[in-house]
């Protein structure tokens, strides 16, 4: 059977990553590089222009290790019951159909919300919030999570990892403070690059940062 070049150009490309991964794996390195999540919004094209002014587009300033996502320059308040503001909170694009607010269980303790942990998207009976943007305010009667900790891959990762959309992994971090984290969701698309992502809490009681490599326990 003939084989085309773009088909030899894939099973090289595909042949190299598992080389890549596996030496990784057998150094005890893992192969899981670790991205930190800070409070960040995703908004909707109405809340958008809510809380910006019709027709206002965001501002890309700096893409993410996710294809197709950017951190913006425009940037929120967010306030709780507490009425204790929580200032200059990250706009990540592009929008969404529903507008999402994620923090961490320390933010929570600020603002007085009872956000869920959850998957991102997944915001069907989350915790109310309040974004006030320079032109308006939105109240979200819905969409303020705490995202679970969660490792994205592409189809090929996945395969060389033996995982699938959906499973979920045990994951040790020898970090400063050496520990183990549980259930991590595994998510597979074909626009995903590897990486964990975790928030700031995780991170910091585990000391370490961005591009730290952790590894998978079955």
């Amino acid at each position: 059977m003939d084989i085309s070049k773009e088909q030899i150009v894939e099973l090289v490309k595909r042949a190299l990553l598992e080389i890549d991964i596996k030496d990784k794996k057998e150094n005890g390195e893992g192969g899981i590089p670790v991205g930190i999540s800070n409070r960040h919004i995703h908004l909707s094209k109405t809340d958008l222009e809510t809380l910006f002014g019709e027709g206002y587009e965001l501002t890309p300033i700096k893409e993410l290790s996710q294809p197709g996502q950017y951190a913006c320059k425009e940037q929120l308040t967010i306030i709780g019951p507490s009425m204790r503001p929580i200032e200059n909170v990250r706009v990540l694009g592009p929008v969404r159909k529903a507008s999402q607010v994620e923090i961490s269980m320390t933010d929570s303790y600020v603002l007085k919300v009872k956000p869920p942990v959850r998957e991102s998207g997944s915001i069907k009976g989350s915790a109310p919030i309040r974004i006030v943007g320079p032109k308006g305010v939105v109240e979200l009667s819905e969409g303020c999570i705490i995202a679970n900790r969660h490792i994205h891959m592409s189809p090929d990762e996945a395969k060389v990892f033996g995982l699938s959309d959906g499973d979920y992994v045990d994951v040790d971090v020898n970090g400063k403070r050496r520990t183990r984290w549980f259930d991590v969701q595994v998510r597979v698309h074909k626009d995903f690059r590897l990486e964990m992502h975790v928030d700031t809490d995780d991170a910091n009681s585990a000391g370490i940062g961005n591009g730290f490599i952790v590894t998978i326990v079955k």
